[in-house]
């Protein structure tokens, strides 16, 4: 029998008992380097985002310069404006408008009192638009910069997995959700979502190939491994999206010691990363000086630099559509233009190729670099089909006024709503699965099936002859 997608989120929940019966000991094992150690009970894809930068003699002080392919969040090298400056992813809603019992809430987003709807309106994902969240709080807009540090922007959309929908598969792994117990995966959100090449929603692990004997669960694979297409990308929704005129949310790539699900306020400061005397801000900064961004931690990499004495807190990766694709690259498989489309720069994009290849120039305006910019932006999103690739680009140029790695003050603050909606996987609402492994995760599409498989702990299973599949060690409903 087969159920579908959105029972196949229940399922995770409803047969938990019974169908993602493996023993706590089975979750924790070391690194394979293959992503597959069928004696432990998981297996481990090592292409996550965000996890380093190619070695370059113009990566971030503070950078490790490893390279890990299939990495996310890369550390842009090299700013065309200074060649040695660094340029550079709660309640759960369905697509009909219901929520997932047992997910990680089952309560619909909290709307202020103020709000006209009593009902959130939806988007054609299902999830509430972002006018129906209510006023913000007060925290994300005030001023913190008597008391809060310093740090710096890169940018970067490569479309990779995100390094949080991988599950942490030791408890030494600080960074990711837990698999431990259910209560210590919720606490974090849960795993990123992630998507197909069609931007549908699929699942971040699943069952994977399991016998008798074994029984453990599988990361969906990386675009940014040899499946490509088959594999799973960034859900293009996790753009960043204004609020208002000086507020708007976004995802990152934090450093090592980050934390999957972890939020926090920036403040803009009208200054860049390698300011100096003889390269001081230009109007791109000065436009954005005292606009406030609550940012996502979707991606941790070791790439992303660590603070130093000007700038103490480090750096955040800002996930951008246009921002670059990296050192993996999986943005020109899901938005296909053919062989010789200019993808701008691949550490800094579009900007950094306005930067150098136009009329704007190093010390060009701010409405040429704006205009430069969404001219790309229009070039590669226009007609893709995936229209919150185009409208992240255009926030870049039109809210973040095409800054070129600026500085801010930040603090940790709670996580808006929105952020914990865009983040939490609609599918692994639990840290159990009973739903069946795919190759080639492209052939799904919204409201379609999923199979999933009924199974049992080793020295319970039935006779030989009760199994429909005894090489698989599961029965297929």
């Amino acid at each position: 029998m087969k159920r579908k997608l959105f029972k196949s989120m229940l399922a995770a929940s409803a047969v938990a008992m019974v169908c993602a019966c493996g023993d706590d000991s089975t979750l924790d094992k070391a690194t394979d380097p293959v992503g597959n150690n069928p004696g432990t009970g998981v297996v481990d894809n090592p292409i996550s985002s965000s996890e380093a930068t190619p070695a370059s003699s113009n990566a971030v002080p503070g950078s490790s310069g490893s390279v890990n392919p299939g990495s996310s969040g890369t550390v842009n090298p090299g700013s065309s404006a200074n060649p040695n400056d660094p340029t550079s992813s709660a309640a759960v809603m369905l697509s009909s408008g219901s929520v997932i019992p047992g997910s990680s809430a089952d309560v619909v987003p909290e709307i202020s009192s103020s709000s006209v709807n009593t009902e959130p309106e939806l988007d054609e994902k299902g999830f509430p638009t972002i006018d129906s969240y209510g006023p913000p709080p007060a925290e994300y807009t005030k001023d913190i910069s008597a008391t809060a540090p310093r740090g710096w922007n890169t940018r970067y959309w490569d479309a990779c997995k995100p390094h949080c929908s991988w599950y942490a598969e030791s408890e030494n792994d600080k960074t990711r959700a837990s698999m431990s117990s259910n209560e210590a995966y919720l606490s974090t959100f849960g795993t990123a979502r992630n998507c197909n090449i069609h931007d549908v929603e699929v699942p971040t692990f699943t069952l994977g190939n399991v016998s008798k004997s074994w029984f453990g669960y599988e990361g969906t694979n990386s675009a940014c491994t040899k499946v490509k297409e088959k594999g799973v990308f960034t859900c293009t929704d996790m753009a960043p999206i204004a609020v208002n005129d000086t507020l708007s949310y976004a995802y990152v790539a934090g450093t090592a010691d980050s934390k999957c699900g972890k939020c926090y306020h920036l403040q803009y400061d009208g200054h860049f990363a390698n300011e100096m005397e003889n390269n001081p801000p230009k109007a791109t900064h000065k436009a954005l000086k005292g606009k406030h961004l609550v940012v996502m931690a979707s991606n941790i990499g070791g790439d992303v630099a660590g603070g130093n004495d000007k700038l103490p807190a480090g750096q955040f990766d800002l996930m951008v559509p246009g921002g670059g694709v990296g050192a993996f690259d999986a943005l020109s498989t899901q938005v296909n233009k053919g062989a010789g489309f200019n993808w701008g720069a691949g550490f800094g994009g579009f900007l950094t190729e306005c930067q150098k290849n136009t009329n704007c120039g190093t010390e060009g305006s701010l409405d040429c670099y704006q205009t430069c910019v969404k001219d790309m932006c229009d070039a590669a999103f226009a007609d893709a089909g995936l229209p919150n690739l185009l409208r992240g680009c255009h926030w870049f140029a039109d809210w973040y006024m095409a800054a070129d790695n600026p500085t801010y003050y930040i603090e940790e603050v709670e996580c808006p709503q929105y952020l914990i909606d865009h983040y939490s996987s609609r599918i692994n609402t639990t840290n159990e699965t009973n739903i069946k492994k795919l190759e080639d995760w492209s052939t799904v599409k919204e409201g379609d099936v999923l199979d999933t498989l009924h199974c049992w702990k080793a020295g319970e299973a039935p006779p030989e002859e009760g199994w429909v599949n005894p090489s698989a060690g599961c029965d297929v409903k």
